[in-house]
């Protein structure tokens, strides 16, 4: 961005340089001297700066639409519902509790995971074939404990 670009924008969404210099979590000199041109602006200070002009979350297609209500402190959708912070915090409970119903009460229970792809891990150059639990079975603690006896017998 522009230095004028910057200073234009700037103003236009900030009364004071208290008031930017709080938002931006710096002191108001710094403030000053990206203004004044004597240092050169920081460039995530820039996005911030545009993020808040814009009233929307980062280009990308999936938050197409979406924006936040800076002074509601509020998620805003493309239809125009508005989500706290506390309200999406209890989205994740909500979803449990709903599962854990379903589950109980043995209500056509298929659980759905959505866009959760988790590849098998990459272990020494290759991928594994198939997911190795990480639980012991009952058989191999037997022959362990067999192996230890045997050594202890010596």
């Amino acid at each position: 961005m522009l230095h004028e670009s910057f200073v234009k924008l700037f103003w236009r969404h900030f009364d004071s340089l208290d008031e930017a210099a709080a938002w931006f979590h710096v002191k108001p000199i710094t403030v000053k001297r990206w203004l004044s041109g004597w240092i050169d602006v920081n460039p995530m200070a820039e996005k911030l700066l545009i993020i808040r002009a814009r009233g929307y979350l980062p280009d990308d297609t999936r938050w197409q639409g979406f924006r936040i209500d800076e002074y509601r402190c509020a998620i805003i959708t493309p239809e125009g519902r508005r989500f706290s912070p506390k309200e999406l915090d209890s989205w994740a409970l909500r979803y449990d509790e709903y599962h854990a119903l379903k589950r109980l009460y043995e209500l056509d229970y298929v659980p759905v995971r959505t866009n959760v792809v988790t590849p098998l891990p990459f272990r020494g150059g290759r991928r594994l074939k198939e997911a190795r639990s990480d639980t012991v079975t009952k058989e191999r603690k037997k022959a362990a404990r067999k192996k230890q006896a045997k050594r202890a017998n010596r």
